[in-house]
């Protein structure tokens, strides 16, 4: 099968333009969920799906599936699925989520262009709202075709002006009324940049994606006293922001220990709050958001016992009120085996260099592997870079990659 590197080049590109922005250096594009560029961007998917002799359907929610049923299969056979997402969050790259899915068009695009007939249909999908940058909730599209999520609550979410997403979908037109149902998929691959840099560390031209690092979300409050920040002594302040900080350094260190024995072991305080947070007052209450992931399910919840001691420390040691609220919990998710299988053994058919590494970012595919048998492929990013415009992906390594998917779903598909 040959994958043509110039026409899966002109589908990222010419995707680029849909709320493309000014960038002094790189390119960039800004995709939210229903705006216009997002209206675009799937019209014109649509066009290209089409064009392929694909079926296409669209959901409740504006996933979209484009179906290539081969001459000779078995029509009712379940479908080998595989895809990715085309919005952004603001100010993005143009490759990821783009990648995958115009990887995916042009791997059905080279088994139509050779003598493989696959046994089962090959589905080319687009999910909804996997960057949450609209919305708030990530893998949004995902999460409904998998049964995570109900279609009429996720229609329900509203943005920061207060529309819905039942709305901004009927405002571009892909308010759809199919059914796209993922459990019903033989087996499910995608295809990502890896935004990282151990691919070309190792000089690699695809990862084979073994796991993908669970997700906690914890809300962390410290209670002190406010007061007067001339005339309250040090030795009488209860401090809210002083006893928050150190709890901070005790997450990192307690994060570090971790990541002795396990590389994806992370812990990030990444969005707070102080109150009153004035210049002239002794804060009173500081909130965190906690960010917990690793490929250990054992270690996730190793390191949220952690915060609690280091909390119960410190509300002993400074005289403040503390509370942890563990409130999202996405545990990590395993690759199928034989999906595993089939992307090395495809790598070797096609003489890529490959390796087996973790994903620390979210996909779809994580909601996937919950239904069905998943697998994930990575390409290079150039420094590592992502959801920024000097994201960059060398256009060989976006055809190499996509060589490599291709082959391993149509052996996905011929069994």
């Amino acid at each position: 099968m040959d994958i043509d590197a110039a026409r899966l080049r002109d589908d990222v590109e010419t995707n680029a333009t849909f709320g493309a922005v000014d960038a002094e250096d790189g390119r960039g594009r800004t995709v939210l969920t229903g705006s216009a560029a997002d209206r675009r961007a799937r019209e014109y998917l649509l066009g290209r799906l089409e064009d392929a002799g694909l079926d296409v359907r669209v959901d409740a929610v504006g996933n979209v599936v484009g179906r290539w049923t081969p001459p000779g299969c078995d029509p009712e056979a379940a479908p080998v699925a595989f895809g990715s997402h085309l919005d952004s969050v603001p100010r993005g790259g143009i490759f990821d989520g783009p990648l995958g899915v115009y990887g995916a068009l042009e791997g059905v695009r080279a088994m139509q262009g050779s003598d493989v007939s696959p046994a089962r249909p090959v589905d080319v999908v687009c999910f909804t709202e996997e960057e949450g940058a609209r919305f708030g909730v990530g893998t949004l599209g995902s999460s409904v075709a998998t049964g995570h999520r109900g279609t009429a609550d996720a229609l329900a979410l509203e943005d920061d002006d207060g529309v819905t997403l039942r709305e901004r979908l009927e405002g571009i037109g892909f308010d759809g009324d199919d059914e796209v149902d993922a459990s019903e998929w033989d087996a499910w691959m995608e295809l990502h940049i890896e935004q990282g840099t151990r691919l070309t560390a190792a000089g690699a031209s695809v990862g084979v994606v073994e796991s993908i690092t669970g997700i906690t979300n914890c809300e962390v409050t410290v209670r002190g006293e406010a007061d007067h920040a001339g005339s309250t002594p040090m030795y009488e302040r209860a401090d809210a922001l002083t006893a928050a900080s150190e709890f901070v350094l005790d997450l990192e260190r307690a994060a570090e220990e971790l990541a002795t024995t396990s590389e994806a072991a992370v812990g990030t305080a990444g969005k707070g709050s102080i109150a009153p947070n004035a210049r002239n007052i002794v804060p009173e209450r500081v909130q965190y958001q906690l960010d917990i992931r690793d490929v250990d399910r054992g270690k996730m919840d190793r390191l949220v016992e952690r915060c609690r001691t280091s909390l119960a420390r410190i509300e002993r040691t400074r005289g403040v009120g503390t509370s942890l609220t563990r409130y999202r919990d996405s545990p990590p998710s395993r690759m199928a085996e034989r999906c595993l299988t089939a992307a090395d053994d495809a790598a070797t058919a096609r003489g890529v260099e490959s390796i087996r590494l973790y994903s620390a970012a979210m996909h779809d595919t994580a909601n996937l592997a919950d239904v069905t048998d998943a697998g994930l492929l990575f390409a290079p990013s150039v420094d590592g870079v992502s959801h920024s415009p000097r994201e960059w992906t060398d256009w060989d390594d976006c055809a190499t990659a996509s060589g490599v998917l291709a082959e391993a779903v149509r052996a996905l598909a011929s069994t």
